[in-house]
């Protein structure tokens, strides 16, 4: 199988062509050929081309411009991240999906890819002999393929509207979400009326930029513990935590068990626990466990929410990220059945609007904004600052 030889690039379909179109940039011919076959037999998803490193990749990107690119890290003549700025350049709509076997030198190169525009990444099985029965893998990859596709797909339709209400009903403002709902709005709750006392993050696909982002505007400046649940194995979480530490005002930490929430701290779950608050006589802590995953996660965001308001009651404010899926909606629901305040990234600037969506369009958020407005809204609100007709 490994000495089989394959076409410089795909063959056409005699068929229609699926809604997304991906292409696989893999040195191993094994996986490349597994990877072809998995996603191909989702209907949704064709494989229009293939390449063995990054230097055939920039030769085949501008003739096929793939919806979703998979692209590996560690191959010769030229790897995934000094490819990826080309790559890029030649086909800027394509989502890139960087891959890797999970050690802590690719999760670093990993996070780096994000910054320099990847939209996502996906660890490897350690072998490639395992891959056959990597079904966790398999799926991780699908869903991937198919949330960024129908994302970029989606881009330049109709923008929802985002209405808000003043208490006596009568809309106060209206904006655009670069979103694709149509004409109908998304109504938007008035925040909770106590000061929180903790912030809460649920963040996935497009999570780790948004994060960065989000902290360069609000480092120093929150006096409240922050937890964020973002979607990623644990070797990626640490490094995650180092990455947010480096920026000036944010001390963020890998969460360890029974570790104490002290103000003005960020705590990051670990991959592979979900991440819960427990009362303590002496302050609250940070509990993690291996129970059930939850939306396909673990972590997942519901159990964190879930736990916080048992231990703060309505002093909640939680920020829903760009993702894929809706972790975090049955736990926002809890918290703004609480009393808590919930705002939410608007699609325009989301990678997948898939966790975000949830609530927005579930009736949960306060706000809807873009993530360069996301910063200031959380100051405001952490200092006991509302909403009014101009926003945040």
């Amino acid at each position: 199988m490994g000495n089989a030889r394959e076409p410089a690039q795909a063959e056409a379909s005699n068929m229609s062509a699926p809604s997304i179109r991906a292409m696989v940039v893999d040195d191993s011919a094994v996986i490349r050929g597994l990877v072809k076959r998995w996603l191909q037999e989702d209907p949704e998803i064709e494989v229009v081309a293939w390449a063995a490193d990054g230097e055939a990749a920039e030769q085949q990107i501008t003739d096929h411009k793939p919806d979703v690119l998979v692209l590996d890290i560690e191959m010769p003549k030229k790897d995934g991240i000094t490819a990826l700025p080309e790559l890029l350049r030649l086909s800027p709509r394509t989502k890139v999906v960087m891959s890797s076997t999970l050690t802590t030198r690719n999760a670093d190169i990993a996070l780096k890819a994000l910054s320099l525009g990847a939209a996502d990444y996906i660890a490897k099985p350690t072998a490639s002999g395992d891959l056959h029965a990597a079904d966790g893998f398999r799926r991780e990859l699908v869903d991937k393929v198919r949330a960024l596709g129908n994302s970029a797909r989606m881009r330049g339709r109709i923008a929802a509207r985002v209405v808000a209400k003043s208490n006596d009903g009568g809309v106060v403002n209206t904006r655009s979400t670069g979103g694709h709902y149509g004409s109908a709005p998304i109504v938007l709750r008035k925040p909770g009326r106590l000061v929180p006392g903790i912030v809460c993050i649920g963040s996935s696909t497009g999570g780790p930029q948004a994060l960065m982002k989000l902290f360069e505007s609000i480092g120093g400046k929150i006096k409240q513990p922050i937890l964020i649940t973002q979607h990623m194995p644990a070797t990626f979480t640490a490094i995650l935590a180092q990455h947010l530490s480096r920026i000036d005002g944010v001390e963020c930490a890998e969460a360890t068990d029974k570790m104490k929430i002290e103000p003005g701290h960020v705590y990051l779950a670990p991959g592979d626990y979900h991440m819960v608050v427990e009362g303590n006589p002496a302050g609250n802590i940070l509990r993690l466990n291996q129970e059930p995953q939850e939306n396909f996660c673990r972590p997942s965001v519901d159990p964190m929410l879930r736990s916080v308001v048992e231990a703060y009651r309505e002093k909640i404010l939680t920020v829903i990220l760009t993702g894929m899926g809706h972790d975090g909606l049955k736990g926002g629901q809890t918290v703004v059945d609480q009393g808590g305040t919930l705002i939410a990234q608007d699609e325009g600037s989301s990678v997948v609007w898939g966790m975000p969506g949830a609530v927005a369009t579930g009736g949960l958020c306060s706000a809807v904004l873009p993530i360069d407005e996301m910063g200031q809204a959380i100051i405001r609100l952490s200092n006991g600052g509302g909403y009014d007709a101009n926003g945040f």
